[in-house]
Order: C-alpha cells, then structure tokens, then sequence
C-alpha cells in the first residue's frame, strides 16, 4: 500500500476531527459525509425557540382533535388525565387521590360517571351515592363543579393552560417521540418547561413536561375524528340546578 504523502495525512485528520465536532454539535458540515438532520422534516428545527412555539401552537389551535394523555399538577394535587378533545366537547377518564370519574361534554352539556365511593359524603354518609354509582350525572352550569370539571373536557382551554413554556426559550437538540422524529425547546434551560415538536408532517406538540415539576403530557391522534354521544335517558341522572354533596 502506498504511503500517503505527509501533507494529506495531517489534512485527513484535520477534516476526520472537523466533522466530529459538526456531529458532536448536531450540524453536517458539507463534505463530511455527516447527515442533515433537517432532510425529509418539516423544517421546524432550523427555526429559532420561539417560531418554534409560535408555529407549534398555531398547529394545535387549528387542529379538529386530539388525545392528551398523561398527569398535571394543580393546588398541590396530581390528576392523571386520558382525554379526547375537540372543539365541541371532550371525553375520557381523571384519576386523582385514587380515585376515578369519566367526563363527557357534548356541547354545552356536561356528564360525570363514577363509582359510589366517589359519591360518599367526607362523613362517611352514603346518602344517595348507590342511586349514582355507574351513572352519568348532569352537571348544572350553576353548580361550581361545572367550570372546573368542564375545563377537563374543553380543547382550547386545556391547551392555551399546558403548552406553555417560562422563561427565556431555547432549543434543546433532536429527540423521539413515539416513532416520531421532534425538536425540543425548553424554557429557562428545562426549568421553565419542555416541549417536543414534531419534525414529520405539521409540527404538533407531542410532549411537554410542564415547569416545577407540574406533570407530563403526551399529545397525539392530531385531527383524528371520534364521535360525542348523549348518554341514554336510563344512564342519566339530573339533579336540576345543583349536583349532591359528595
């Protein structure tokens, strides 16, 4: 084999150590060889954190649908959620302190479905939880249960809370989620927040982890349709202007 000259063995080298450092720093440099991590994405990675955002949130707010998945922490309490919304309403299951109820909006009507025990009064007292227990209970407008249950099942409302970021934004490299190939930002270095965003088709959020330690979420079925159906008159209970104490 024939030896190279000096000269081109110091610049093999000095191009080999160039475009380590340009995959180190997630950049293909031409000639080296190295990929672009930008080929075949929508091209949302080239942007800056905070077009980032602004195009990510325009996405979810014209989309028709989407599940979101995953736990939040508000008033020092923790709610696992597993939600499908769209604009007309909302369906799906909140867990918090063990316990589990099912909400359904079909407009402006709202339904909660939950077992007896989440029926009990604090005392002990059943009263008429036995009556309740498997049932859809129209939740009243009056009743102050109505907007902060409601706000569960309302798309716009959920979003606009949750997909926010604090703190100066910045990007945060390549990542995956479900398959999918994201960019993330963060706010205040992840202090403030992380947001994954699609790099496939239109960049929808798929991941946020919400600042203080406040929950994660997952979003995905974007614009995927499903049906909100009135429960039957049988499976419906109507306590008029105001729902039980419980």
């Amino acid at each position: 084999m024939t030896a190279l000259p000096q000269g081109r063995t110091r610049r093999a080298a000095l191009v080999t150590a160039i475009c380590a450092l340009a995959v180190t720093g997630a950049t293909a440099l031409t000639g080296c060889g190295g990929e672009d991590p930008d080929a075949g994405t929508n091209g949302v990675g080239k942007l800056p954190a905070a077009k980032i955002q602004a195009r990510t949130r325009a996405a979810a707010d014209g989309a028709s649908a989407v599940r979101l998945s995953g736990t939040v922490v508000t008033s020092g309490r923790t709610y696992r959620l597993d939600m499908r919304l769209k604009s007309d309403g909302g369906t799906g299951s909140v867990t918090s302190e063990g316990g589990t109820f099912q909400l359904l909006r079909v407009g402006e009507r709202l339904y909660l479905k939950a077992d007896a025990d989440f029926w009990t009064h604090a005392d002990g007292s059943r009263g008429s939880a036995g009556k309740l227990d498997g049932k859809y209970v129209r939740v009243p407008q009056a009743d102050p249960a109505y907007r902060k249950f409601s706000g569960f099942t309302d798309k716009d409302v959920l979003l606009d809370g949750l997909l926010t970021l604090h703190g100066a934004l910045a990007t945060a490299g390549r990542h995956e989620q479900a398959g999918t190939r994201t960019v993330r930002i963060t706010g205040d270095k992840g202090a403030g927040g992380t947001l994954d965003v699609s790099l496939q088709g239109t960049p929808y959020p798929l991941r946020m982890v919400r600042a203080g330690d406040a929950g994660t979420l997952r979003f995905s079925d974007w614009n995927s349709d499903f049906t909100l159906t009135e429960p039957a008159p049988s499976e419906t209970v109507d306590y008029g202007r105001q729902l039980p104490a419980s």
